[in-house]
């Protein structure tokens, strides 16, 4: 699969470009396809200088503390940032994952981590996080807290967030990157993007690299 190499810096100068409105049908707009010109549905965009892991603890579903680099340490993890109302790019992401997950070989499975962080925090406690991720995968994590503290993570890893909104007809929107950013099991640094374009194929094909800390 043929890669794309995009520095750190200019992701997170873009990352107000990369917001998405789950359910909005207005166009959006990739940044990484800003930057490079190339179309980025189904292609990793490999970063020059990884993210470092950002120092990250809320709570988990279970209603306890959990700490991203303690729990994540040494293992190959993906990071997505979203809400459970989302009616479309946020279930989608998950969904994609979980079966392209579920091709991996057991012991495989078992290593690699998957984190979805709430956008939402007011209305994803961790019952309805919980249940929501259950029905994507069980062995999913998912994560609620503060705001700004998720917020601030985010923006670490070049992921733009905004406080959820209320509109006009009383829907409420969390607007956020809809980034996936893959971390490395061997130095924990997140190394590869995938982009909202990014299909079931396209994961179980780069999974088993992912898992070795390898480049698809």
């Amino acid at each position: 699969m043929r890669t794309t190499r995009v520095t750190v810096a200019a992701l997170v100068a873009a990352a107000a470009l990369t917001l998405t409105a789950c359910g909005d049908e207005t166009p959006k707009t990739d940044a990484v396809t800003s930057l490079t010109g190339q179309a980025k549905a189904g292609k990793a965009t490999v970063l020059d200088r990884p993210f470092d892991k950002p120092e990250l603890v809320l709570t988990d579903t279970t209603g306890k503390p959990w700490n991203l680099r303690e729990q994540t340490k040494g293992k190959p993890t993906l990071i997505y940032f979203g809400y459970t109302n989302c009616p479309d790019v946020c279930p989608l992401t998950m969904s994609n994952v979980a079966v392209a997950k579920k091709a991996l070989p057991k012991e495989d499975q078992d290593k690699l981590q998957v984190v979805f962080v709430t956008t939402d925090p007011e209305r994803d406690t961790p019952e309805s996080l919980g249940a929501w991720l259950k029905a994507q995968d069980p062995s999913f994590t998912g994560l609620t807290g503060d705001f700004a503290t998720i917020q601030a993570a985010a923006r670490k890893l070049g992921i733009g967030i905004e406080a959820p909104k209320k509109l006009a007809d009383g829907k409420v929107v969390s607007m956020h990157g809809a980034q996936v950013i893959a971390f490395s099991p061997k130095n924990d640094e997140g190394y590869l993007l995938y982009g909202e374009g990014t299909t079931v194929d396209d994961y179980t094909k780069d999974l088993p690299k992912i898992v070795k800390g390898e480049n698809p």
